[in-house]
């Protein structure tokens, strides 16, 4: 399969290799890098363009593979409606962390994100809602300071314009590079999910691969209502720690969403291209209303 998918990329590319003198194998080298993905929990292969016009969803297993945040916006939105809040906010060095500074400088560039999480404003079928999604390029969407705020600032925001607010999270954790700093950001982010429960709105978190760490164990798990998709890794420490602390080896679906889903720890799964359409049937069984007649 994967022989026959190479010379369909190399015809395509090089022409047909019965009329060039070229190798096989010299046509294969020009095949640019970003042309094919390759699905790590299956092994399939397809073409970058088909996998990104499913959403990242692999056609042959069903695996969820990783959105950017623009992406994930753009699928559940309503198209041009996302207005994005504090875009410019950037991380300092809180305790001089050793190379901080370039590090979050290069990333920036090659992301075109200031932080690890993008906040606003916009509307799902018409329903307008807060919305925060993290983005596991910038740092593992490790939590510091600047996603610490802006996600208290999103939650606020909810509170005070009596808005639904849903988190799609994608995190290792918190930011060893801010320290204690980093660490501060759970219970802060936790109290504005409480000011926004005490407010009576409802608040939705969508737990993607990988949720980790002390997203974990703050605003991440504090939903009314928790999603997540499937088979995505959710849990706090990870597998050969907890293993190496109880002497005892774990289940395979060990932190998986099937395995929480089971133990009651998540409300659904819900597969990616079924999404949009289960957040805007929960917005409208909790009272929340369409703004455009007819969607």
């Amino acid at each position: 399969m994967l022989e026959d998918l190479f010379k369909v990329v190399t015809t395509r590319f090089n022409g047909n290799n019965e009329k060039t003198d070229k190798k096989p194998s010299a046509n294969l080298s020009r095949i640019p890098d970003d042309l094919l993905f390759k699905c790590p929990r299956c092994q399939n292969v397809v073409f970058e363009d088909e996998i990104k016009a499913m959403n990242m969803v692999c056609p042959s297993c069903g695996y969820h593979g990783r959105l950017t945040a623009g992406e994930r916006i753009a699928v559940t939105l309503d198209k041009g409606s996302f207005c994005e809040f504090d875009s410019k906010m950037r991380s300092k060095n809180p305790i001089g962390f050793p190379g901080y500074d370039s590090k979050q400088a290069a990333i920036r560039e090659k992301t075109g994100l200031n932080d690890a999480v993008v906040t606003g404003t916009g509307t799902i079928r018409g329903i307008p809602v807060v919305i925060g999604v993290m983005d596991s390029r910038y740092m593992m969407a490790s939590m510091g300071s600047v996603v610490g705020e802006k996600i208290t600032r999103a939650f606020e925001y909810a509170s005070e314009h009596k808005m639904p607010a849903i988190m799609f999270t994608a995190s290792g954790g918190a930011r060893m590079q801010e320290g204690i700093v980093s660490l501060m950001q759970m219970a802060k982010t936790s109290g504005a999910v409480s000011r926004h429960d005490d407010a009576g709105q409802l608040y939705i978190t969508v737990l993607t691969d990988p949720t980790t760490g002390g997203v974990t164990a703050s605003f991440a798990s504090l939903g009314d209502i928790i999603i997540a998709e499937p088979k995505a890794l959710i849990g706090f420490a990870g597998r050969r720690v907890i293993e190496g602390t109880i002497k005892q080896r774990l289940p395979d679906d060990f932190q998986l969403s099937e395995f929480l889903l089971e133990k009651g720890f998540i409300d659904l799964i819900v597969e990616r291209r079924k999404m949009r359409s289960v957040l805007s049937h929960l917005l409208k069984l909790h009272g929340y209303e369409s703004q455009k007649e007819g969607l």
